[in-house]
């Protein structure tokens, strides 16, 4: 049984996935998603928190938390890892773009870097080891519901943030760009159902201060 994450922050607008290189064999020097082997004493949640911190050094808290962290699923097509039979529970973090600078490589992966979702089926060096695009796509796909349905836009957006920002992280996990006076509208909707409060104080955007929330439901 083993663990695989499928990572993603928002960098200069657009989503971002993080991609390792493998440093051992199988696949040794193919992009992979991070991930390991789940330890007898673990379960898949300890095993998967392990793996993220081993394999990137994101464990470090900040004052929001750590990266969030939601399973997505299990993979256990039988010739996905030419090894053994290996069954794979997958999960999304989310990183907050902070912590990026944090990244290192760790584990049985070389070099650890982030590449932009919407060009990992033009990637270059090699395909993707195992089923690793199954898994992202899978990961995408909850994600972008999750997004719709829970508070998850959090570990993507300052505290507190404005309309503008969080907007920004829809229209990156989406791929496409959201019409300003909808997403206002959504954002009343999400105060209404007690998702979203007013914050204090304004900040300073190129025509005029705009208000600043916070994220109240729980995490």
């Amino acid at each position: 049984m083993t663990v695989d994450l499928a990572i993603f922050t928002v960098l200069d607008r657009l989503l971002h996935l993080l991609v390792v290189e493998r440093g051992e064999p199988p696949f040794a020097g193919a992009l992979a998603l991070p991930g390991g082997f789940v330890r007898p004493n673990e379960d898949l949640d300890e095993a998967a928190r392990r793996e993220l911190l081993e394999e990137t050094g994101l464990a470090a808290m900040t004052e929001r938390g750590g990266p969030h962290l939601a399973q997505v699923g299990a993979f256990g097509r039988p010739d996905r890892d030419p090894r053994m039979r290996v069954i794979s529970v997958a999960s999304f973090a989310l990183v907050p773009p902070e912590l990026v600078p944090q990244i290192r490589a760790g584990g049985d992966a070389a070099h650890a870097r982030w590449v932009l979702v919407r060009d990992l089926r033009e990637l270059s060096e090699s395909p993707l080891a195992f089923d690793h695009p199954e898994i992202i796509d899978a990961a995408l796909t909850r994600l972008r519901s999750d997004l719709d349905q829970t508070s998850i836009a959090f570990a993507l957006v300052p505290d507190p943030f404005t309309i503008q920002e969080l907007r920004t992280v829809h229209e990156a996990i989406g791929g496409a760009p959201i019409d300003p006076g909808n997403f206002r509208k959504r954002v009343l909707r999400m105060i209404d159902d007690g998702m979203l409060e007013l914050a204090r104080g304004k900040r300073q955007t190129a025509s005029k201060p705009a208000n600043l929330y916070r994220f109240v439901a729980p995490r």
